[in-house]
């Protein structure tokens, strides 16, 4: 996947920056596609505790969750005994965070909110984190400034993000070929996983800055079909996809072919793959 410097990056006005209806439009109906609540509990169900825990969120921190979908990270901050916000661009995907809150006995204030465009104040929270989330921003320099923007001077910022080089950046990397062309100035979400590429965006704005690789088993899968399946079907960027192509079978089937093949030469023996993701912590500088 080629890199993109975000100083080489200037998002466009007009239809597509970030400030755009249209693309909110068009992100938001892309998440609400399949049934992403059902991925993150599937494939990823201990990611966002990984994630409150390096961030070290206790009684009394007032946690922002940027990129909540379904609450994977907000409720195991509601857990830990925080006051928790989860934002995300899509709210259809709350009432199964609703539910999933409720069962564990927790209240999270939901609110719909654009990761480029936060309705909240400067320095609001004390705390800001997003599971594998924000990084699907298409301008992740706005997205970085948001995200240090409301965090109080100190405060903790935390991601958990796909790296390129691992499973998820690979499957990316896959779809590209077939999928629509992106909009002017938009980068690929694994950049995310890059240090280098963390380190420019945040800049000399946060201090204590922390980026380890680490990887997630995933064992849902008994073979690289069953997996390309379930995204298939439930994925929102892989459901988009394949819509795109839905009318070249042709395409469909070199797809379905190289998702298959992708998954398989990742499995490490009895359905068990390792996903790479970069885990970011920092604190915001004064």
């Amino acid at each position: 996947m080629s890199r993109l410097q975000p100083s080489e990056i200037a998002p466009p006005p007009g239809e597509y920056g970030p400030a755009s209806a249209a693309l909110r439009a068009k992100h938001r109906a892309m998440w609400a596609l399949g049934d992403y609540p059902s991925v993150a509990a599937t494939v990823i169900p201990q990611l966002g505790a990984r994630l409150v825990e390096a961030c070290g969120v206790e009684r009394g921190t007032w946690v922002l969750d940027i990129g909540a979908g379904a609450g994977n990270a907000a409720i195991p901050a509601a857990l830990a005994g925080a006051s928790v916000v989860a934002s995300d661009l899509t709210p259809e995907l709350f009432e199964v965070g609703r539910v999933a809150a409720a069962a564990h006995g927790v209240t999270i204030e939901w609110q719909e909110a654009d990761a480029q465009a936060l309705p909240y104040a400067d320095c609001e929270f004390d705390c800001a984190i997003s599971s594998v989330g924000l990084m699907f921003a298409p301008f992740h320099q706005a997205a970085a400034d948001e995200l240090v923007r409301v965090v109080a001077a100190d405060g903790i910022i935390g991601m958990a993000n796909w790296t390129p080089q691992g499973f998820i950046g690979q499957m990316f990397a896959t779809m590209k070929p077939f999928a629509p062309t992106p909009p002017p100035g938009a980068q690929p979400p694994p950049l995310w996983g890059d240090e280098e590429h963390v380190r420019e965006l945040l800049g000399d704005r946060v201090h204590a800055l922390n980026l380890v690789r680490e990887r997630v088993i995933v064992d849902a899968f008994a073979n690289g079909v069953e997996f390309r399946e379930f995204f298939k079907a439930n994925y929102g960027p892989t459901v988009a996809v394949y819509a795109a192509i839905a009318a070249e079978p042709e395409r469909v089937a070199e797809l379905d072919r190289a998702l298959a093949e992708l998954a398989d030469a990742y499995d490490l023996g009895g359905g068990r793959m390792e996903w790479e993701y970069l885990l970011i912590t920092a604190r915001k500088s004064g």
